[in-house]
């Protein structure tokens, strides 16, 4: 008996988040941290709720709100002592979200936080903010989104790092308005 699928479908590359009931999904810090936790190979209700700390039921329940949305999927069953394991794989690599809200960005930030709290090594967190024209920001957020992209991974057997990229406009009072964006890698 194995730990892991061995056959599991490759996640697409990027899925953007729009629709409402996607956005009610990442809306909680456990299911961020599920996404973060299924990164990189699947894994089963058991696994999980392990790996996080967390009850099985709980994990199961909010597996299912993540696959209801879209953002998970069962990517290989298998028996196992006269019951079916399911296999749980994030839909995509990366998710793109473009507008971001309220409630999700709490909950992704929530998510993280909780992640830097379990982290056993040094944690880099930086928070600058700069001026810079509308092109000078679009090309900064190009090339954050590239460098993260290009990261070549090292083998199975190293540690999973977690990075979250983002670029907003600060608020400042002037009336500004500003695009901004998140996502999940």
């Amino acid at each position: 008996m194995h730990d892991e699928p061995s056959n599991t479908r490759p996640p697409e590359e990027v899925q953007e988040i729009s629709a409402p009931e996607q956005f009610a999904a990442l809306a909680h810090p456990l299911r961020q941290r599920l996404l973060f936790a299924l990164g990189h190979r699947p894994a089963t209700t058991s696994q999980l709720a392990v790996q996080l700390d967390a009850r099985k039921g709980n994990v199961g329940h909010h597996l299912k709100v993540l696959r209801e949305a879209g953002l998970v999927h069962v990517a290989e069953t298998r028996q196992v002592r006269g019951g079916t394991e399911q296999y749980y794989q994030r839909t995509a690599r990366r998710m793109l979200v473009t507008e971001p809200q309220p409630a999700g960005t709490a909950a992704m930030f929530a998510g993280v936080a909780q992640e830097l709290e379990r982290s056993p090594a040094e944690v880099g967190l930086t928070l600058r903010h700069l001026r810079l024209s509308p092109t000078k920001a679009r090309h900064l957020a190009e090339t954050l989104a590239r460098l993260v992209d290009e990261a070549e991974e090292d083998a199975d057997d190293q540690p999973v790092h977690g990075v979250l990229v983002t670029l907003y406009q600060h608020a400042d009072g002037a009336g500004g308005t500003g695009q901004s964006g998140g996502e999940v890698s």
